[in-house]
């Protein structure tokens, strides 16, 4: 304030102009020649009553009687004509007051109707197809038991046993996980980790029928696999999409915790999106929930309040953190939007369609990228012969650092900006090499069952 006032420019007091008008005085010696005031009072006080003069009185009453009845029909004829005309005033003031007031009652109705759609608006964050986002929540939700009866049946234990040997001696060791029927005639999905390096599956139904799995493939940077055992006339589930979820949503999770308590129902809420999670050294995009997960949840189905798979139970926090810090209440799901076109694919095709490059990589991750002063990325170790890597010019030592417009940092990444593409589209590649920068054009290569 200091400043402003020191800067303020000063106003310059300007001396009081003279005035035009000049004061008109009386002079001094001005005396009145009467008392003129007096006077005019006087002029109001009379000294006598003053009566009415008497005016001679007319012969004649004839033309008094006409006037007075002229005067009549006037006066009648005034009240006539004003009478209609008031009601015509009436009638035309209370129209434009009830045309007046609907104008007000379609405003404000307008109104209501406007400020309706921003409470929808404003309920969710979203594309409004989540069950908590919509006004309808009563009429498109169930409730968790409606949800649990409806989806059950779908439900499975996987069982997997890995036979190996240790310093000669034969070994065996066994995991137990969750699954989910997703057509009648008996695929399953469930985690790659669960049947990992499995010799022997076996799928065990909600009913208590045991079946001998197959295993139809998998891919293990989301971690999802699926399965196959002879049945007909299962019941599966649907599948939603998880992209509609918004944090708030309440789910459901059913699974087999600990590999012993079958068909366990959990219930929670979206804690978040989209998280990055390290499981195993592999970074997936997952889903946060507080929905208690254990041991043996692995592979079983996040369900939505419409009971449809939204995500698969996957992993969890647990213990203590390096702070000391209990952690409670997170964890995780893959979404089924990430990994819905694979298991399709894997059904279908036996293996992931998509686009390859046609090169060997292995990844550089931040800490070989800050020793040795390179940018992270894939590494490439080999480059394959007529590949569309080996015709777009790509070597051995290269590092792919970006498909197009999206930047690769991970060998996970390298995979999901393929996904994004097909065999035969148009592209570029930018690999750093000698230590600069070279941008590529490539033309993909359709992914093969063996690469």
């Amino acid at each position: 304030m200091d400043n402003l006032e020191n800067n303020m420019e000063q106003p310059q007091l300007q001396p009081e102009a003279e005035s035009v008008f000049e004061p008109v005085a009386e002079p001094a010696d001005f005396q009145p020649d009467e008392p003129i005031y007096d006077e005019v009072f006087e002029m109001f006080e009379p000294e006598e009553e003053i009566l009415p003069e008497e005016k001679p009185k007319k012969k004649g009453k004839g033309g008094k009687l006409f006037f007075m009845a002229l005067s009549c029909l006037l006066a009648l004829a005034i009240v006539v004509s004003g009478s209609v005309g008031a009601v015509a005033y009436l009638k035309l003031t209370w129209g434009a007051e009830i045309k007046r007031n609907e104008q007000l009652i379609h405003q404000m109705q307008q109104t209501i109707d406007q400020m309706k759609e921003e409470i929808k608006e404003n309920s969710f964050t979203g594309n409004g197809n989540s069950v908590s986002g919509t006004p309808n929540t009563s009429i498109d939700g169930l409730t968790p038991a409606q949800v649990y009866a409806q989806s059950a049946e779908s439900i499975v234990a996987v069982s997997a046993k890995v036979v190996g040997s240790v310093f000669g001696q034969p070994t065996q060791g066994t995991s137990s996980g969750s699954g989910f029927l997703v057509s009648e005639d008996g695929y399953v999905v469930t985690n790659y980790h669960v049947i990992e390096d499995a010799n022997t599956v076996t799928v065990t139904l909600h009913s208590g029928e045991e079946h001998n799995a197959e295993v139809v493939g998998y891919d293990d940077a989301n971690d999802v696999a699926l399965l196959k055992i002879e049945a007909q006339g299962l019941k599966a589930l649907e599948i939603g999409s998880s992209s509609d979820l918004i944090v708030g949503d309440q789910v459901v999770a059913i699974g087999n915790p600990l590999g012993e308590l079958t068909s366990t129902m959990t219930v929670g809420y979206v804690s978040a999106k989209d998280r990055v999670i390290s499981t195993e050294g592999a970074m997936i995009n997952m889903i946060q929930t507080d929905t208690a997960i254990n041991s043996g949840n692995s592979g079983g189905p996040l369900l939505n309040m419409k009971g449809q798979v939204v995500g698969i139970t996957t992993a969890k926090y647990s213990g203590t953190s390096s702070s000391g810090a209990s952690i409670e209440g997170i964890s995780f799901a893959v979404p089924m939007d990430d990994v819905w076109k694979k298991i399709t694919d894997l059904r279908d095709h036996g293996y992931i369609t998509g686009a390859a490059l046609g090169v060997m990589v292995r990844e550089v991750d931040q800490q070989t990228a800050i020793y040795y002063g390179l940018p992270m990325g894939a590494y490439v170790s080999e480059v394959m012969a007529d590949s569309a890597a080996e015709k777009a010019g790509i070597q051995a030592r290269d590092i792919i650092i970006a498909i197009g417009d999206d930047y690769v940092t991970s060998l996970n990444e390298l995979s999901r900006v393929l996904e994004k593409h097909d065999g035969g589209d148009e592209t570029t590649v930018t690999v750093w090499r000698g230590g600069r920068e070279i941008t590529l054009d490539i033309t993909l290569d359709a992914r093969t069952p063996d690469f």
